[in-house]
């Protein structure tokens, strides 16, 4: 009974990007479709299905396995190998020239559609940004959120997509810059060297790996919309916790958590990363993972 209750989100997550897969290969003949997101899938559900096996200190560790598998494919293969822009210039850049392949349909699984289902565990278990970010040491928070200082994410999303209208529209760049690979992957390796740079001196200033996360990376402006419906999200028992507040006090994104088991709610803070960091650590094991439909969530925090 334990094994097959450890299948069961596995097993959907399979389901979804195999549909996926197929979906895309019945659409346009290609064969990497199946590949890819079924590669994708299957590394998924190896994190998820480790997540329910090992003892609850070792979360971290199966997270780790999926972001890892996720994140240096992603990178390594679809991106630096194949040339394909996946940031989000990509996206847009894509999306203009009515393309609906690479960094598009990453854009729309993974962040636009994806957290509807999974809420932003793209964030926690596959950004190949935050993947490199979770090796430095500053795991837990040292300072409070500057909540003025969050709104630089909204800006610099404004900012790259208000550059993409510029390049696509009133340049000869952007309209054939899916025909030139080479230009996508200078543009791939130019932006995540700036990402990387950035999120480690973020992280070292403020002592907090998702500094980058809270402060810089303008992804979180499409995802959070999804986000307030997701499916899946984190709960914690009333009946089994007992404040002690280590879930807050470790949790990466600073979330309020017992603020919403007050309120008789499952964790519906936008900022959620599904990363399992407050359910390895509750002494009572008061948090898990949860799927079901509660609504619209509130709060950043």
């Amino acid at each position: 009974m334990k094994i097959l209750k450890a299948l069961l989100l596995p097993a959907l997550f399979l389901a979804i990007f195999f549909s996926v897969a197929l979906w895309r290969y019945f659409a346009t003949g290609k064969i990497f479709y199946v590949y890819n997101f079924g590669y994708i899938g299957i590394a998924m559900a190896l994190g998820l299905f480790l997540s329910n096996i090992l003892p609850k200190e070792k979360l971290g560790v199966a997270r780790r396995v999926a972001q890892l598998l996720i994140g240096v494919y992603l990178l390594g293969y679809v991106g630096i190998l194949s040339r394909e822009d996946l940031q989000i210039e990509g996206f847009w850049l894509y999306l203009f020239s009515g393309y609906f392949a690479g960094a598009t349909l990453h854009y729309f699984v993974a962040k636009i559609a994806g957290p509807l289902i999974f809420n932003r565990g793209w964030c926690g278990w596959a950004c190949w940004t935050a993947m490199v970010l979770d090796f430095l040491p500053w795991k837990k928070p040292r300072h409070e959120v500057n909540e003025r200082y969050t709104a630089i994410r909204y800006a610099h999303f404004m900012i790259v997509l208000l550059s993409v209208v510029f390049l696509f529209y009133f340049t000869d760049f952007g309209q054939g810059f899916r025909k030139k690979d080479t230009v996508e992957l200078y543009w791939l390796i130019i932006g995540n060297f700036m990402y990387y740079a950035i999120g480690i001196i973020l992280a070292a200033a403020l002592r907090d790996n998702r500094a980058f996360c809270k402060y810089a990376c303008p992804i979180p402006a499409l995802m959070k919309i999804g986000a307030r419906f997701a499916l899946l999200r984190n709960e914690i028992d009333p009946a089994k916790c007992i404040e002690c507040k280590k879930c807050e006090a470790n949790c990466p994104m600073q979330i309020r958590l017992l603020d919403y088991m007050r309120k008789g709610m499952r964790i519906r803070s936008t900022e959620c990363i599904l990363c399992q960091t407050c359910e390895s650590v509750c002494p009572k094991d008061a948090i898990r993972m949860t799927f079901k439909i509660d609504g619209i969530g509130g709060g950043k925090k």
